[in-house]
């Protein structure tokens, strides 16, 4: 028979404190950064390779092509494009280096169709630089002062529309 032990001697162990809750940052943010990461997952457990290529596209795309199309469903190796007609004919020649440069972009073959839909892309173009407009010498006679200079300023403004 062997002998009882008795009660062991626990060491004394103090309460473990909760871990402090992370320090929140009340900095403003676009509205894109804070969509992401709520979007993201509900688009991975979907269609991966969609989101991917979603939230992607600009940099798989290019500047030129992002600006003239964007893409508006991935399903089944098809990839939709939105652009308007005269766009879609040519990138309908460039189709199959558009889909090699998405396809090396993504890492994988997915893309095997491109089909393209009438419509004006969502995604703003990105506006042009704005030129320097000469500036338009006053027409003589106004008065001295600064109701002349008002309307000296008022003369270039409407001249430099035209």
């Amino acid at each position: 028979m062997r002998p009882v032990a008795g009660p062991r001697k626990q060491a004394s162990q103090t309460p473990a404190l909760p871990p402090e809750p992370p320090r929140r940052n009340f900095a403003a943010r676009g509205i894109a950064a804070l969509l992401a990461p709520v979007v993201r997952p509900a688009f991975r457990r979907r269609a991966p390779a969609a989101a991917q290529l979603l939230a992607d596209w600009p940099q798989l795309a290019g500047p030129e092509l992002a600006a003239r199309a964007a893409p508006v469903k991935f399903a089944g190796g098809t990839l939709t494009l939105a652009c308007t007609g005269p766009v879609a004919m040519e990138l309908q020649l460039l189709g199959p280096q558009i889909m090699s440069r998405l396809n090396l972009g993504l890492g994988h073959a997915m893309i095997e169709r491109l089909r393209f839909v009438q419509q004006a892309p969502t995604i703003a173009p990105s506006r042009a630089p704005k030129l320097a407009r000469a500036a338009v010498p006053p027409p003589e006679g106004l008065p001295d002062g600064p109701v002349g200079e008002a309307l000296a300023k008022l003369y270039q403004g409407m001249k430099g529309k035209e």
